[in-house]
């Protein structure tokens, strides 16, 4: 198999949220641990951070992966989704895994999956574990792909766990309250090991002391560090909140790691460089500005939202596009009404269509044509911009991975 057949049979042939949404999500470890037994338990050999919650985990682990890599550590990087390649969620110290090792991986273990039905997400958390022994990390970042509890990555037992927020997200799995998501979240606390909570509000708070108590797990809460004044290449407000939790987690790794001043602001400084993280408050172009951002919740969208309204522009174009599982209630009157609409549909099968996002969008008093594809709302909003205007690009993973 090629590396290209490799990729279109994981994506095509086997359940993936991503593209399917409920049928694939499973709540149930068993294959995971199967996986892991088969492989001879990659999850043991090497040290790792488990990084959970429901918006900002990918920023957060970066930071964290960065900060480790300026103090001369080896670093597996697990993230996802990606936005143009496969290989980007698997890395060490920002290389992505090699096509060749993802070939040789899928065809050495395709009847295994095949026999036990395994997710995507299943055999990509097996391939990342086994990437990691092989390659002899110092220490891997986990991100934890939905929920906690019952996400495969959980089959860790890290040094730090990290929660960085709850919001009402992928409610249809995890809960539809704040209580709920946060215990799914909070499932990832183990027993003994220290956990960071990044920020939290009155309904989450008492969750995570509950489980952190049952666990003996001692807690942090990052929220309640004073101001940090570290500088970032990642400059989406919400930052700020990403960076105390990196923080107070840098702080827990001390007796595993040698971590100094220099190693911090260095690595804040050059989180994309060492990471390849993109599609954060990421700046494409000046003139027109073009800024495009991977939030898609409602507690995303309004730190961005908000964001927006402290640039400076004649006119605001938005290129919006969502799945087809969004909420839509909740997402668009966080939207500025002063703005031209070009509504399109993401190329992945839960994209939702545009002239049903168009007509949602009208009952809130959003205005706009619908176009073909991301590429084409794209293109026209260029063309429609004068040099003082402003285009925003957003509202899914999946439209910012097309014009990044």
């Amino acid at each position: 198999m090629t590396y290209q057949e490799t990729t279109e049979w994981m994506f095509n042939q086997l359940p993936m949220f991503q593209n399917q949404g409920a049928t694939a999500y499973k709540k149930d470890l068993t294959n995971t641990l199967l996986l892991m037994d088969v492989l001879q338990h990659p999850e043991n050999k090497f040290k790792s951070i488990h990084v959970a919650g429901t918006n900002g985990k990918g920023s957060t682990s970066s930071m964290l992966a960065s900060i480790l890599q300026e103090a001369g550590y080896k670093v597996g990087l697990y993230t996802s989704p990606h936005l143009k390649d496969f290989r980007e969620r698997i890395r060490i110290n920002g290389e992505m895994i090699s096509e060749e090792f993802v070939v040789d991986f899928i065809v050495s273990n395709k009847v295994f999956f095949e026999v036990n039905q395994l997710s995507f997400f299943e055999m990509t958390v097996g391939l990342a574990f086994d990437y990691f022994a092989k390659e002899q990390v110092d220490v891997a970042v986990i991100e934890v792909g939905m929920g906690g509890r019952l996400d495969s990555t959980n089959v860790i037992t890290p040094l730090v766990s990290v929660i960085t927020n709850i919001g009402l997200d992928h409610t249809q799995f995890l809960g539809d309250t704040l209580a709920q998501i946060a215990s799914e979240k909070a499932g990832i606390i183990k027993s003994d090991v220290p956990v960071v909570i990044g920020e939290f509000v009155s309904e989450t708070k008492p969750v995570f002391e509950s489980i952190a108590k049952k666990s003996n797990a001692p807690i942090y809460f990052a929220q309640e560090l004073p101001e940090v004044t570290y500088e970032s290449d990642l400059m989406g407000f919400y930052q700020k909140h990403n960076k105390k939790t990196v923080l107070q987690t840098v702080q827990l790794l001390a007796p595993h790691f040698t971590i100094s001043e220099t190693h911090i602001v260095s690595g804040l400084k050059n989180v994309i460089k060492n990471t390849g993280l993109l599609g954060r408050w990421h700046i494409l172009q000046s003139q027109p500005k073009v800024i495009c951002d991977t939030a898609h919740n409602s507690h995303g969208l309004a730190i961005v939202m908000e964001q927006l309204k402290n640039e400076f522009f004649d006119q605001l174009f938005i290129v919006l596009g969502v799945v087809n599982d969004k909420d839509l209630g909740s997402i668009l009157p966080l939207f500025p009404k002063n703005a031209k609409y070009f509504f399109c549909k993401p190329n992945v099968p839960r994209g939702l269509e545009a002239s049903i996002l168009q007509e949602k969008a009208l009952s809130f008093g959003l205005f706009g044509e619908v176009f073909n594809s991301v590429s084409e709302a794209y293109a026209f909003a260029l063309q429609e911009a004068g040099t003082n205007d402003l285009i925003y690009v957003g509202g899914s993973t999946f439209v910012v991975a097309e014009i990044v």
